[in-house]
């Protein structure tokens, strides 16, 4: 059961961005810091990636943890009411995710998935920012 009436919980989910989301600005803003420089959503580009570096030819996407079902993550839940509805859309998010890494590998890219719990995992975010810098530059 929701915690919140569904006019404040759709007023919620109104609120969720697309683009510049926190986790997405706080990588972005220590791989900056780390030297490394990137464009964002690339719109000719499967999917509208959300951090290139043309230079490597690497590209990170950020998935939120809920939207993009993050498997086995705490972060992933389901909610309780229109099941159809949200097995439906949480179905073809994944599909649509696949689709998108099958199309940038298939055009020379590596991609590489970064995981919103990853990004908010203070203990180990600095050896995720490192692991990433490693991968973009080998």
């Amino acid at each position: 059961m929701d915690k919140v009436s569904p006019e404040v919980r759709s007023a919620i989910m109104r609120q969720v961005k697309s683009r510049n989301t926190r986790p997405e600005l706080v990588l972005r803003k220590a791989l900056h810091r780390q030297g490394f420089r990137f464009r964002l959503y690339n719109s000719k580009l499967p999917g509208k990636p959300d951090i290139i570096f043309p230079k490597y030819k690497k590209i990170v996407l950020v998935h939120g943890c809920f939207w993009h079902r993050h498997e086995n993550c705490r972060r992933a839940t389901k909610p309780a009411s229109n099941l159809a509805y949200w097995n439906d859309k949480f179905e073809k998010n994944v599909h649509r995710d696949a689709g998108v890494i099958s199309a940038l590998t298939n055009m020379g890219w590596s991609v590489r998935v970064v995981w919103e719990c990853e990004i908010k995992d203070r203990k180990n975010f600095v050896g995720l920012v490192e692991n990433l810098a490693d991968w973009l530059v080998h």
